[in-house]
């Protein structure tokens, strides 16, 4: 059972001036009456911690490092931080570029609706051929950041696939991915390593 709301002491006034200039339809309505105000606690408590206020500044000046700032992480630095599920000496030779990808699928100039079926495809197709290594083209986007006032991501794509493999039906199939090297496409391709099929 939903425990009853209690009107604040201004919502209680504001009702009551309506209350107060309003004439029933018909003369049988009764006024109802005036409830007490909700009852009064010691103090608030707030439902968050407030950061500490933003210090002064003045332009030119540089900002303090140690501050922490909420721009999300790159997609290279995200998974990067994940951490290690496959076996480490498979893992450094990958990410050096000294496994060849058993196939490839290039994404790039996809848009996001035509892009996500064909990830998903390619990687449970693969994963029921039974390969372990395969490329996933992204490119590595176009600037198109019109200079408005909401900036728009680098890279479309590139930032959306990581989040589509770390999600069903894909990520029963995925061991790990990473950023692909340099000779395999660098910051616009990903190495993902599949799970051996059953």
């Amino acid at each position: 059972m939903r425990r009853p709301r209690h009107l604040s002491p201004d919502e209680r006034d504001l009702w009551d001036s309506v209350a107060r200039r309003t004439t029933p339809l018909d003369g049988k309505l009764k006024a109802r009456p005036i409830l007490d105000p909700a009852p009064k606690h010691s103090a608030p408590v707030p439902a968050f911690a407030m950061p500490d206020p933003i210090p002064h500044f003045t332009v030119g000046v540089k900002s303090d490092p140690r501050r922490p700032h909420d721009l999300a992480m790159g997609p290279a630095a995200a998974l990067k931080a994940l951490p290690l599920r496959m076996d480490h000496k498979t893992h450094g030779k990958m990410a050096k570029g000294k496994l060849q990808p058993q196939s490839r699928i290039d994404l790039h100039g996809l848009t996001l609706a035509a892009a996500h079926p064909a990830l998903i495809s390619f990687i449970l197709s693969a994963h029921a051929n039974g390969l372990r290594l395969v490329l996933v083209i992204t490119g590595k986007g176009k600037d198109r950041d019109d200079g408005g006032p909401i900036p728009t991501r680098f890279g479309v794509l590139r930032h959306q696939v990581p989040h589509w493999l770390d999600l069903p039906p894909c990520r029963q199939a995925i061991l790990q991915v990473i950023p692909a090297h340099l000779r395999h496409g660098g910051q616009g391709a990903y190495y993902v390593y599949l799970r051996k099929s059953r």
